[in-house]
């Protein structure tokens, strides 16, 4: 069971453009005896760019450091404006709509196919139609999508009681949508123990559905879930608690017969209980588990010491 959060299908963007440059390095006027770092000329009284510790001059720093601009293909210099959208750099004045070149560095725009727009050529036709009213997604427009089909935020609906779910959580099933709430009283199972809707984490014991904080313990209430446990008359118990409280005592050693580990096999006879391993000949210990024995006066015997007797 999964909760789905749906997410914006436009990218809207507000794109501020930056005056001194981006904050990764710092441009002034060299005071002190620094030399460039990557070609060593003098940078004393000189315009140099800080970046990564290093000091350069400008002409190094266009080398090997500026940003290329994604339109010009140029190196945006220390003194350029710069406008970052998606790992991806422009001069601010080559920041411009893809149809009408219309600048955009301080502007709203929208992203589409890799390609800047300003709002005017983002057209009706190029927009994507909703899902719910067919009607077309504009910039500016609140949308959902979900599985490459995008929806108005009004229009994302519950298929069952029709409010609006929006950006909330919903569970999808085949071509409709369902809201938390319907969701749990439409499709999800109810606990056995509490009647209640079990959304996230219930177990399942002989097809019957449990939280995992429902089932527990009949006596110490323990958590049962991914625990051993035993089952009587309906009634579950932890290990602990079946031996004190539920288990028969072997008549030879007096300890809890569980069924669990080693002397899972047991033996009955005459209302008394055995471990295999102890039920053995009262006179010469050899075990009679699966063997012929003589059972006389509440003890067990071979037929050979029976005859002993």
């Amino acid at each position: 069971m999964t909760f789905y959060v749906a997410s914006l299908a436009l990218e809207l963007i507000w794109m501020l453009s930056s005056p001194t440059g981006p904050s990764s390095y710092k441009v002034g006027t060299m005071t002190e005896k620094f030399d460039c770092h990557y070609c060593r000329d003098n940078l004393q009284g000189k315009k140099y760019v800080q970046k990564d510790g290093h000091h350069c001059c400008l002409k190094c720093f266009d080398k090997f450091c500026a940003n290329t601009c994604a339109e010009c293909r140029k190196p945006i210099g220390a003194d350029s404006k710069e406008v970052h959208y998606k790992n991806r750099y422009w001069h601010d004045t080559c920041f411009r709509c893809a149809k009408c070149l219309h600048p955009l560095a301080n502007e709203t725009f929208v992203a589409k196919d890799n390609k800047i727009f300003c709002n005017k050529c983002t057209t009706r036709e190029d927009a994507p139609k909703c899902k719910g009213c067919f009607k077309p997604i504009v910039a500016g427009d609140q949308n959902v999508e979900y599985k490459k089909t995008v929806w108005h935020k009004d229009c994302f609906t519950c298929s069952n009681c029709k409010q609006v779910i929006g950006t909330g959580s919903f569970f999808p099933k085949g071509e409709d949508f369902y809201c938390v709430t319907c969701h749990e009283t439409k499709f999800a199972k109810h606990c056995v123990k509490c009647n209640k809707a079990i959304t996230s984490g219930g177990i399942t014991y002989q097809d019957q559905p449990w939280h995992a904080e429902c089932f527990v313990c009949v006596t110490c209430s323990k958590k049962l879930a991914g625990q051993r446990f035993t089952a009587v008359e309906d009634q579950y118990y932890c290990v602990d608690c079946y031996k004190n409280f539920v288990a028969k005592k072997c008549a030879g050693c007096k300890n809890p017969i569980t069924g669990f580990g080693k002397g899972s096999s047991v033996v009955a006879y005459e209302g008394q209980s055995w471990h295999d391993y102890c039920f053995h000949c009262k006179k010469c210990s050899v075990n009679l588990a699966n063997k012929r024995f003589v059972f006389h006066e509440e003890q067990v015997y071979c037929p050979d010491c029976a005859k002993k007797l």
